[in-house]
């Protein structure tokens, strides 16, 4: 059967190599990560564009593996995925989970500086809220650099919840089987501290996209926290049963 995806390597490859390289931190490793991708970038011509954009699209895929590592260290230490954003006493959006995983990015001085008791948005944020991170940034955005187009699956059934914890006991239809977060065209871009995520119409909009990230789809990675290329072909059946925890559809496992 014609498959949907390309299966990128699982996560649990990821944290092996992790491990076998355990002198290096994050920081160190991104920054190493970035000079291989650059210097394959400067050796391209420039009429190899499909070679250089797959150069690209293989950084976004190692910027969304870094992302679920650190979700996944969030999980571990609090015992339950973060919210997808926290909420004041009124039920107001106060910050994104992707300002809550800072911490297991290597940005905990960038997280200590962030007032979270006050909104995203609030003047006191501003200096955070200006910061460029590449670890949040897909290297075909053309927007501001503050912006991310890697956004969590919040739909009713969805991965994350507004305003509380996601126990991965909850997720019954499977780690491998559901969506974490996804790679959203540019016109979806948002500043990386919004409290804003894909509802089920964006996910369920990918195919018909007119401004894909990259050609022919979008990468996403999924709760077990490997990482896949969707292609812009996909079902929109499949792409409903990949969103839910706990719908409990049947997907074939030669996607």
């Amino acid at each position: 059967m014609p498959t949907d995806f390309e299966n990128e390597p699982e996560f649990s490859d990821a944290v092996s190599t992790r491990r076998s390289v355990r002198g290096f931190t994050l920081v160190e490793t991104l920054a190493v990560l970035a000079i291989v991708v650059l210097l394959i970038l400067l050796l391209l011509p420039l009429h190899r564009g499909g070679a250089y954009h797959a150069a690209r699209r293989a950084q976004c895929i190692n910027n969304l593996k870094l992302i679920a590592l650190a979700l996944h260290n969030y999980e571990q230490e609090h015992k339950a995925l973060p919210p997808a954003y926290t909420m004041d006493s009124q039920g107001n959006p106060l910050h994104s989970w992707r300002t809550l995983i800072l911490p297991y990015l290597e940005q905990g001085p960038l997280y200590q500086s962030i007032d979270l008791a006050k909104p995203w948005n609030d003047p006191a944020n501003a200096k955070a809220l200006k910061t460029s991170l590449g670890v949040y940034r897909c290297p075909e955005s053309a927007g501001p650099e503050n912006t991310t187009t890697y956004l969590a699956t919040t739909a009713p059934n969805g991965c994350l919840i507004p305003g509380q914890p996601r126990n991965l006991a909850e997720i019954t239809d499977g780690t491998t089987l559901t969506l974490m977060v996804i790679e959203a065209g540019e016109e979806h871009a948002v500043p990386w501290m919004a409290p804003v995520d894909a509802d089920e119409s964006l996910v369920m909009s990918l195919g018909s996209a007119a401004k894909l990230p990259h050609t022919g789809g979008v990468n996403a990675s999924f709760v077990d926290g490997h990482v896949t290329f969707l292609k812009a072909s996909t079902p929109a059946e499949l792409l409903r049963a990949l969103m839910t925890i706990a719908g409990g559809e049947e997907v074939l496992k030669d996607w």
